[in-house]
């Protein structure tokens, strides 16, 4: 896993990536190994859509064959938005990472994950 110097960045490209959430922890945005990019992640924002009274959600940040939680069992109100990562918090998304989102009910999360994709 390498870590590209952001100093001499030759590209930055805004990127959007979304997902309707299952029950299986899948990968919304991953940074494939090898890519020479690192990712900023600026937002990720999930959203309860079913209409279903609390859904829970974790979203990780998955390295290695390890998930590192960012949010665990994070209660999600009905009809509702929640804001995971926002301004106040961006963080790096290295090679051969990824960010995982589950709910605890199908078809009821949606996911949005804003981020710049740095080379």
């Amino acid at each position: 896993m390498a870590n590209p110097n952001i100093v001499a960045t030759t590209s930055i490209y805004g990127r959007t990536d979304v997902q309707a959430v299952g029950v299986s922890a899948t990968a919304i945005t991953t940074n494939a190994s090898g890519s020479g990019k690192v990712y900023k992640i600026n937002s990720l924002i999930v959203s309860n859509v079913g209409g279903v009274a609390g859904v829970d959600v974790d979203v990780s940040l998955h390295r290695s064959g390890v998930s590192y939680h960012l949010v665990k069992a994070l209660s999600v109100p009905a009809d509702s938005s929640v804001v995971v990562v926002g301004k106040e918090n961006p963080f790096y998304l290295m090679e051969g990472d990824s960010i995982r989102i589950a709910a605890g009910s199908s078809n009821s999360v949606h996911a949005i994950c804003s981020y710049e994709e740095i080379a």
